[in-house]
């Protein structure tokens, strides 16, 4: 089940990082402005930030049936990319795939709530999370090769065709543990002795109200606010920054710029792991090992700041896959909290509320990124995106409580 939710999330952000990877060619052929790229960029942003519509759509409806609604969705709308022949044209599909696509990672997060006991879904999360940095990965590549060979929007029509063959695997293989029918009665009972029994789904529909109210929501939505902007920068900026200033060309993208997104998928797995040893090996808490995890990535985020100071491009291409490796260690770990905090029937609402809060730290951060960075250029945001999970870390550990009904056994 969990490889594959992390196929449906490589293939989400394979479609939504092709712009990244096309964004000089398309705008050189559309003449398209720097700050009217920022603007297509940002319309996803807020499209995207309706994520808990996404949450509340799948828990209504069940994942199964509401998470192929969204990925069909999706994937016709990369496709019709490939029509667009102006920055508004390019806007409204933008906008239109951020809703679609916003429903990844409150699908992600229900489902580990579901298939996972407490003890295991910080790597279950690391292992789905995968998916983020593996198509952000494959975009310079693939898309490069598609531009190279016959044109941008044939890279569009590419990777939203891979999308309709998810949707078909979707269909024939997921189902949840209490109807899968592969799934032994031992397995079964596994992860049943393994969840909080105090977060037991209890048949009610989410509220967002009380969500609202809970300060355990605010503890994991505002540090989301702070460290989303770094992935942003990665899928949206870096291949611009690459070309602009550090002058490399499309088959150089197509050569290093997946290099970031290789580093945070290492991320992924060393978030959660980090997380369970601290749990084995030293008898944290939960939560604590949860909070641990974010702050170690959040101090080794600190060196991406030194990017914008180095002569040589390798460098500070190295010193940005460490970003992405620190970004998704404390990534991973606070986007899981949602199942550790929540009962089974909220994880995909209030996944998809803490995500609108990441996305609009990510929107700001764009639109700052789209006034200024002609003028200041990239050295200053690199440092901001350190402080900003300094900040993060200090919110999680201060804000966040954990629960004080005990959970059942997971030994």
């Amino acid at each position: 089940m969990i490889a594959l939710l992390m196929l449906g999330a490589i293939i989400n952000y394979l479609t939504r990082s092709t712009l990244g990877v096309a964004a000089q060619t398309l705008m050189t052929d559309l003449h398209i402005t720097t700050v009217q790229y920022s603007y297509i960029v940002a319309t996803f942003q807020v499209a995207i930030m309706l994520q808990p519509f996404a949450g509340y759509v799948l828990d209504v409806l069940g994942l199964r049936v509401g998470f192929a609604i969204f990925a069909l969705a999706w994937s016709i709308i990369s496709m019709a990319h490939g029509l667009a022949h102006s920055w508004l044209g390019f806007a409204g599909l933008r906008g239109l795939l951020g809703l679609a696509e916003g429903s990844a990672n409150p699908a992600g997060m229900k489902a580990t709530s579901e298939w996972f006991p407490a003890k295991e879904r910080g790597l279950a999360g690391g292992v789905f999370n995968i998916g983020a940095s593996v198509g952000s990965m494959l975009a310079p590549p693939l898309v490069a090769w598609a531009i190279l060979n016959y044109n941008w929007q044939a890279a569009f029509v590419i990777t939203g065709a891979l999308g309709l063959v998810w949707v078909g695997l979707w269909l024939t293989f997921y189902e949840s543990p209490a109807k899968h029918r592969r799934l032994s009665d031992e397995e079964r009972a596994y992860i049943a002795a393994g969840q909080e029994a105090h977060l037991k789904a209890d048949g009610t529909r989410p509220s967002i109200g009380r969500i609202l109210s809970q300060r355990n929501f605010w503890g994991i939505a505002l540090p989301r606010f702070l460290a989303d902007p770094t992935w942003g920068t990665l899928t949206n900026w870096l291949p611009l920054y690459l070309m602009t200033v550090r002058h490399f060309d499309l088959k150089q993208i197509a050569i290093f710029g997946w290099l970031p997104f290789l580093a945070a998928d290492l991320g992924c797995i060393f978030g959660g792991t980090v997380s369970l040893a601290l749990q084995k090996y030293f008898g944290v808490s939960l939560i604590n090992a949860r909070r641990g995890a974010f702050t170690l990535g959040a101090c080794t985020m600190l060196t991406v700041g030194f990017a914008g100071f180095v002569e040589s491009p390798y460098v500070a291409i190295a010193l940005i896959s460490v970003a992405g490796f620190a970004h998704q260690t404390l990534s991973v770990t606070v986007i899981t909290m949602s199942s550790d905090l929540f009962k089974r029937n909220e994880v995909a609402t209030v996944a998809g509320m803490a995500g609108t809060f990441g996305n609009l730290g990510l929107l700001l951060f764009n639109l700052v990124i789209g006034a200024l960075v002609t003028t200041i250029g990239y050295t200053p945001f690199f440092i901001a995106l350190g402080i900003l999970d300094l900040v993060g870390a200090a919110i999680l550990w201060t804000v966040v409580r954990e629960r004080s009904e005990p959970a059942v056994a997971v030994a």
